[in-house]
């Protein structure tokens, strides 16, 4: 009997030991997958503040991995270019090397797409087959794949806003965009949180999980706010701080008719509500800091959230000279790289307080 019993721990403890390698695995694979969702991002950031974003008329997802490689290939993609109000309206006057320019920067941003969808597809496929993807994570793990497809339509659908007559994309189709990326950011971010070993400290309130629930959703929100003030350029205007147009609340937030149309097209209040959000979020980080100091000062969820705060705090001051600076494009890209970092904190934040996934070693001991 003890010998079985023997047995049965070492076949245990070999299985145990087995799905951490598996999971470790895994970690380091979704590890590369959100650097380069980082990349994809920032690139995607860039393309948006150079205007490179409608140079590209054609979605050919397969086709289009080759740019022109001739003379006569980068004159049929200008002439494709120059069938757009954005290049009729604006850009009359650009030659075939200042459309290069613009060119790369969202043939770039495409590519590294298709590079994601890659290696994100390629290993899923190879760990599902050789049995290292637990049964849990199956479906959640071709969810994210499936958004990830869904993301390319998104794309597109946002360029296609900008073609025919409008001079640049719908602000409502940017901000959709950038939020499926950030959605498929924090779900890889909470995969593999799970998959990492975690503290047994005990959450410091009862209220700080949700707590820490909120501020990711607020991260997320915020993010969706840059997006409508960099679908409406308003981040071009009103570069005062702390006071906006001279005053704390500036006038004319509410001057479109229907007055909730403000909130979406008006420039000025589009602005405004980011600086708000801000400001909300920077309080919901601080609060969140203090009271875990105050109810568990040791622990590992108190660190975290002094973490948390710094980076909120640093993500407000970049925000700040990147609107004093007027946008320049490093600080733009800085700006949207902070934004990614504090919501990629929160939401592992958040999944600390769930613990790592139990083991399933389907060893059932035998008498």
């Amino acid at each position: 009997m003890a010998v079985a019993n023997l047995t049965t721990q070492r076949a245990i403890l070999s299985e145990v030991r087995r799905l951490d390698r598996n999971r470790r695995a895994l970690r380091i694979w979704l590890g590369f997958v959100l650097l380069a969702l980082v990349c994809l991002v920032l690139v995607g950031g860039a393309t948006r503040l150079t205007n490179s974003g409608l140079s590209i008329t054609e979605w050919k997802p397969i086709h289009g991995v080759v740019p022109p490689l001739t003379a006569a290939e980068w004159e049929e993609e200008f002439k494709l270019y120059q069938r757009i109000p954005e290049f009729q309206q604006l850009n009359s006057d650009m030659t075939v090397e200042d459309f290069k320019t613009i060119f790369w920067w969202e043939w770039a941003h495409r590519l590294i797409a298709r590079g994601i969808g890659v290696i994100f597809a390629v290993p899923l496929v190879f760990f599902w087959l050789t049995g290292m993807v637990e049964r849990r994570l199956r479906w959640p793990l071709a969810g994210i794949l499936a958004l990830g497809g869904l993301q390319g339509f998104i794309g597109w659908w946002m360029v296609s806003s900008g073609l025919s007559v409008r001079t640049d994309v719908s602000q409502y189709r940017l901000a959709a965009h950038l939020v499926m990326a950030c959605l498929i950011f924090a779900a890889c971010m909470w995969i593999m949180r799970g998959l990492s070993p975690h503290s047994n400290d005990a959450a410091p309130t009862e209220s700080s999980r949700a707590w820490a629930a909120i501020i990711a959703i607020f991260a997320l929100f915020q993010i969706y706010l840059g997006a409508l003030v960099a679908g409406l350029d308003a981040g071009f205007a009103y570069n005062t701080w702390p006071l906006m147009d001279g005053a704390i609340i500036p006038s004319d937030l509410l001057i479109q008719k229907p007055a909730w149309i403000n909130f979406f097209e008006n420039p000025k209040t589009v602005q405004f509500i980011h600086r708000a959000g801000a400001y909300v979020l920077f309080g919901l980080a601080f609060i969140n800091m203090v009271v875990a100091l105050r109810a568990a000062p040791q622990s590992t969820h108190a660190r975290r959230a002094v973490v948390l705060f710094a980076l909120v705090t640093l993500q407000a001051a970049i925000g700040i000279a990147t609107l004093l600076l007027q946008v320049p494009l490093h600080w733009g890209v800085l700006h949207q790289a902070g934004a990614l970092i504090v919501l990629g904190f929160a939401v592992a934040n958040w999944r600390g307080f769930y613990g790592e996934f139990a083991h399933d070693t389907m060893i059932a001991e035998r008498d």
